[in-house]
């Protein structure tokens, strides 16, 4: 069993490039999404993963994450995900003393830019990089399962973005 503890930030300029220190591309496929949890699986090279996260907007949540065949992730993908799936190049960045994850989303959620920092506890406080905006940690649309099947294109174009 694992806790997650995260916090999700708007990004409001590009400032964070200058301090990435390794990228990935993932994809990620939502198989069942329901009150108590999502169960995705995602692929990033040669790795692939299956994950288990309770739902819910609190910084706080369980999440379990096992690795898996990629042949059977990609079978997974194809065959039980359906539209329900996002794509994103994730860059890691250093900054005092956390490591966030800066997520630029493609597709149906291009123009997307979310920045992620894990905590070690609900109240640790954390010092926000100068390029980190409006704090998204408790607003549903940015939960990725939600970008699978009600992607930022779409409510982005009404203005409705904060």
């Amino acid at each position: 069993m694992a806790d997650e503890i995260e916090r999700k930030f708007l990004v409001k300029n590009p400032g964070w490039r200058a301090s990435v220190t390794r990228t990935r591309a993932i994809k990620q496929g939502y198989m069942a999404v329901n009150e108590q949890c999502s169960v995705r699986v995602r692929i990033s090279g040669q790795e692939a993963l299956l994950n288990i996260k309770s739902s819910g907007l609190d910084i706080a949540r369980k999440e379990y994450e096992y690795a898996i065949p990629l042949a059977d992730a990609e079978e997974m993908m194809d065959q039980f995900c359906g539209g329900h799936k996002i794509q994103k190049i994730r860059y890691y960045i250093d900054f005092a003393d956390h490591v966030w994850e800066v997520d630029v989303f493609e597709g149906d959620n291009q123009g997307l830019i979310v920045a992620e920092v894990e905590l070690g506890s609900v109240d640790e406080e954390v010092l926000l990089p100068s390029w980190t905006g409006a704090e998204v940690s408790g607003d549903a649309r940015y939960l990725n399962n939600n970008l699978a099947s009600n992607p930022y294109k779409k409510w982005s174009a009404t203005g409705h973005t904060d």
